[in-house]
This record gives structure tokens, C-alpha cells and sequence, in this order.
């Protein structure tokens, strides 16, 4: 059975797509940490980030990289953490949290974003790549 992301992958899920590649995705978290919390995603359905084979390992750090780069400049933080966990998705996700303080990437204080401010974000983020 595919997964929530496999299926945002093949467009059965909409999302709020920040970046893509080939092999890669970045879409905004719509129950996000803080405003800007992004998820970048291998297309290919992994269970376990250490599954990945080196090269792809790689060039979805490369890719969060760049994306955290992009919401940097885009939104307000002191910085853009990221954490891997896994547990809530089974397929590969690297979360940017953007972070100004340690809570924020607690995972227990939740933003509320309408659908057009999620919108606008995206489009921002995505203007810094």
C-alpha cells in the first residue's frame, strides 16, 4: 500500500509544493512545527533513511540543503533545523523546521495556516531557490 507521501508524489494528494527534482520533493508540512516547516521527500517510497543507497542518501541531504536555504531567506527564524524521525510516515522525510527556539522542534506546538497562507508560502519559499 502506497504511503500519505507516494501518494502526493503521483498528484492522488494535493500538496504545497516548494521544490522538485527527478528524484526528489519538498512540499510544506500542513500540520507544521512552525510557518515554513517543509518536508523533502525521495519520489522513490523508502521506509528507513539509512535504507538509501549512498547516492541517494546524499542527494537528499544536498536537496534539503538547498531548500533550507531558500526558507532562510524566506522566513523569519534564527535558523533552519532538521530532524529525520520516520515514525509517523513510513517513506523517507527530512523535516526543516524553521526554529526560534527549542520548542519549536519539539513537535507540540502546532501553527494554524490557512490554505492561501500556505499558498503564499510556498510561492516565497520557492522564489529563493
Amino acid at each position: 500500500m502506497s504511503s500519505i507521501f507516494t501518494k502526493i508524489v503521483n498528484k492522488e494528494i494535493p500538496c504545497y509544493k516548494v521544490a522538485e527534482t527527478a528524484k526528489f520533493l519538498a512540499f510544506l508540512d500542513v500540520n507544521p512545527n512552525a510557518k515554513g516547516h517543509t518536508l523533502c521527500i525521495p519520489k522513490k517510497e523508502v521506509n528507513k533513511i539509512f535504507d538509501l543507497d549512498s547516492s541517494d542518501y546524499l542527494e537528499l541531504m544536498d536537496f534539503s540543503r538547498t531548500v533550507a536555504l531558500a526558507i532562510e531567506k524566506a522566513v523569519d527564524c534564527k535558523r533552519v533545523g532538521m530532524t529525520v524521525i520516520g515514525l509517523e510516515v513510513p517513506h523517507v522525510h527530512v523535516h526543516l523546521i524553521p526554529l526560534n527556539s527549542m520548542e519549536d522542534a519539539q513537535f507540540i506546538k502546532k501553527e494554524i495556516l490557512l490554505p492561501a497562507e500556505f499558498e503564499a508560502l510556498a510561492k516565497k519559499i520557492t522564489s529563493f531557490l
